[in-house]
């Protein structure tokens, strides 16, 4: 039963209510907007006003604490889950500039806790809407009622609602043995939260170290895979040579995902991008000399850019003794396995043969 000051406290939370909720919804509005100016991608966020029956409980167990609703920092309540724990920072600062925190009742719980213990980690501020994001002079209210907003990792939310399942807050004393599950648990996750940001961290230096060596025409130093693959591909290796085609009909160049392509050469035997640099320098003059054959009798206007590629492959295969067969698993690999492409594979031999692009000896 509430006492004549909680009452009061609840009459105020009620006739606000509609605030509330709009304060939630600027909040969560401009959380989102942060993240998606700063591409960061998260796991959820989300927001909710305290329910009457929550608070009544607060009331019940702490109105003494409370000389009026202002003094109760939850009512709005945000919640920032991230993938990574580097993560959690970077949207920490991008908070901090947007509204106003209350650095006296804003806790990192990630350093309360001693170095020999496991447990509840999450970064919570407590905060005001600044006039500046938001202002209605008909409810300067939603200026002056503070909320809160957590952050942490999707692994720390994970113990968080196993902690809080547990009835943490109830009466009921949990027993020491599952308070000491719990809390091995909190060190495992801590682990490999710790473990996926060093991945990810080791990941992003690779791919810059990728990055400068393509730059750089180090292409013998990279093994060909995903990364390096882009990386190459960014350099617009096949330029020339498809500029060189378009130029028998003058015609265009369209633009086409090249990224199937790094199955194929890997599927032929291509190791390394130096691999591909010399296919190009070997067989870049045979490519173009089939592209005249297959197109300068026609009217084409418009080409994809995978016409570079697709030739340097065909006619690496035919020289290398490939044969018919060597053409049609790249037709298949390329288009998915059909009847027409052993007919496609005959037809591009015999063009081959008929301008001397054969095995060699």
């Amino acid at each position: 039963m509430l006492d004549m000051h909680c009452t009061m406290i609840m009459d105020e939370f009620n006739a606000n209510h509609e605030s509330f909720e709009r304060m939630r919804e600027i909040i969560i509005n401009r959380i989102k907007e942060l993240l998606a100016e700063n591409s960061l991608l998260v796991t959820a966020v989300e927001g909710r006003v305290k329910e009457a029956k929550s608070l009544e409980g607060k009331l019940e167990l702490k109105g003494g604490k409370y000389a009026s609703l202002s003094d109760i920092t939850d009512i709005v309540g945000c919640r920032v889950i991230t993938f990574y724990s580097d993560e959690v920072d970077k949207i920490a600062s991008l908070i901090e500039s947007n509204f106003d925190i209350d650095w006296e009742n804003s806790v990192d719980k990630r350093k309360v806790l001693d170095p020999d213990q496991f447990g509840y980690m999450s970064l919570h501020y407590i905060c005001r809407i600044p006039e500046k994001l938001f202002k209605d002079p008909e409810h300067p209210e939603i200026n002056q009622y503070r909320f809160e907003i957590q952050m942490r990792t999707a692994l720390q939310h994970v113990w968080a609602t196993a902690y809080h399942d547990t009835g943490y807050k109830s009466d009921v004393e949990v027993p020491r043995e599952y308070l000491r599950s719990l809390s091995g648990l909190a060190g495992v996750l801590e682990i490999a939260d710790q473990q996926f940001s060093k991945i990810i961290g080791e990941l992003a230096e690779y791919r810059r170290k990728v990055q400068s060596l393509v730059k750089g025409g180090k292409f013998d130093d990279l093994d060909l895979d995903g990364d390096t693959f882009k990386s190459y591909l960014d350099i617009k290796p096949f330029a020339k040579l498809n500029e060189k085609i378009a130029s028998i009909n003058k015609a265009e160049i369209s633009v086409q995902s090249m990224q199937p392509y790094l199955a194929i050469f890997k599927k032929i035997g291509f190791k390394t991008l130096g691999d591909l640099e010399r296919l190009k320098k070997e067989y870049s003059d045979d490519a173009y000399r089939l592209a005249v054959l297959q197109i300068g009798g026609t009217d084409l206007d418009i080409l994809a850019e995978t016409i570079g590629p697709q030739n340097l492959c065909v006619v690496y295969l035919i020289r290398n003794g490939y044969g018919i067969e060597g053409l049609i698993n790249f037709y298949d690999a390329l288009y998915g396995e059909r009847e027409r492409n052993h007919a496609l594979a005959k037809r591009i031999q015999k063009q081959a043969e008929s301008i001397d692009i054969i095995p060699a000896e």
